[in-house]
């Protein structure tokens, strides 16, 4: 068993930078076998001055179980105290910790249209808590938690024991607790992100171009777009890093204005699911076709949730050069698969990714291109053979990243 103190400590400081007097809620989609590691966080935290820790675990073989077994109709239900709780500890202003791990074949062998039902209405049910932190209304994390079905499916040359600890030393690598200073490699991380992030928003670019083998795709931005990375401030005026590892910089497009097709260089992992070599076309800011070679189904399920599903609301750039990439391998795990590459994600647009989109109504934030769905589903398209252009006023591009890598320095 590792020292969980260094990371709880990271999570907690860092993460979740959590205030004295505050809350802290650890879950929903936290996985039993995470307990470990959630009760190393909850004595962090209240050494740091937590009023509350709760969790509410979620058990991944009860999911499997409700898709094998239950009547056809109840796969289209979720229970509502999983919302209600939610809405209670969002409106005290309290922290949200997510400790992921799940299995990356959890569902294999089961019916994908039952799969998808499934999910569907897990993704409604605790839509609340996308919408809160698509405001940045609290200060929250997603953390991972090495489980032996992840660590079975990433490392699979490896014994079952081995893996699960070889697990837990690239994440370690890749949230930076292999250096001397931890919290201090992080400071100048965070630093650096902010800055590319700065230095595009001042560009004020009207688009994004991305080409690669089987990818060709224009992708609209809003006047009034922001572009995040590292560190967000909270409604509750906590600074606070939501992903444990980052190296992302991102931002929302125009949900009406998607062009073209791109293919996904990585597998994505979905609730058990695996999606394997997919490409997706695009019209008009929708998805208007979608091939994968395994798990169309429940893909094309993801884009059936509802009105925005179908339309992109992130779009993040990563160097294909960061220390998750560097580890050269697959996780299976979009929490570490994202920060390898750049990605996309369909269905609802982070709020705070467009100036005042915090205090815009439903209405008013789609009419301004933001994109709003219960689903917040990202999969990766990068890779050193990705060049990505800023499109000007003028029509003119200007290369962003040659070959998976920055053609600019931070602050630059």
């Amino acid at each position: 068993m590792p020292d969980f103190q260094p990371y709880a400590e990271l999570i907690v400081h860092v993460g979740l930078n959590l205030q004295p007097g505050q809350r802290l809620f650890i879950g929903p989609l936290t996985p039993p076998a995470a307990a470990p590691l959630a009760h190393a966080v909850a004595a962090a935290a209240y050494a740091a001055g937590a009023r509350w820790v709760d969790a509410a675990w979620d058990d991944p073989q009860l999911a499997r179980l409700r898709v094998q077994h239950a009547p056809d109709a109840a796969l289209d239900e979720y229970p509502a105290w999983v919302g209600a709780a939610i809405s209670e500890y969002v409106s005290r202003g309290d922290a949200f910790l997510t400790l992921a791990g799940e299995d990356p074949d959890l569902m294999r062998g089961l019916d994908p249209a039952r799969v998808g039902r499934a999910q569907q209405a897990r993704t409604r049910g605790r839509r609340a808590l996308l919408e809160a932190a698509t405001r940045n209304q609290m200060n929250w994390v997603v953390a991972a938690h090495p489980t032996a079905a992840w660590a079975a499916k990433a490392l699979p040359d490896l014994p079952a024991e081995q893996g699960v600890a070889e697990l837990w030393r690239l994440i370690g690598a890749a949230c930076r607790l292999d250096r001397p200073d931890p919290v201090g490699a992080w400071r100048a991380h965070v630093a650096d992100l902010t800055a590319r992030a700065g230095y595009l928003t001042a560009r004020r670019y009207t688009a994004l171009h991305y080409e690669a083998p089987g990818t060709n795709l224009v992708l609209g931005l809003p006047p009034g777009h922001i572009w995040r990375g590292g560190q967000l401030a909270a409604a509750n005026g906590v600074s606070f890093t939501p992903n444990l590892p980052t190296e992302e910089v991102f931002t929302l497009p125009d949900r009406a204005r998607a062009e073209g097709t791109v293919r996904a260089t990585l597998p994505l992992s979905y609730g058990g699911s695996l999606i394997q070599d997919f490409v997706m076309r695009f019209a008009e800011g929708r998805v208007v076709d979608v091939r994968a070679e395994h798990g169309e189904a429940v893909l094309s399920k993801v884009i059936e949730t509802d009105q925005g599903s179908a339309r992109l609301g992130e779009a993040a750039l990563v160097a294909a050069s960061s220390p998750v990439a560097a580890a050269g391998r697959l996780f299976y795990n979009t929490l570490f698969d994202e920060n390898a590459a750049c990605h996309l994600a369909l269905g609802q647009s982070y709020r705070f990714t467009l100036h005042g989109g915090e205090a815009l109504s439903p209405e008013a934030f789609q009419a301004a291109g933001g994109n709003l769905s219960a689903a917040h589903v990202d999969f990766m398209i990068g890779s050193p053979a990705m060049d990505v252009y800023g499109v000007c006023e003028d029509g003119v591009e200007e290369p962003l990243m040659k070959q998976g890598e920055w053609t600019f320095k931070a602050g630059a």
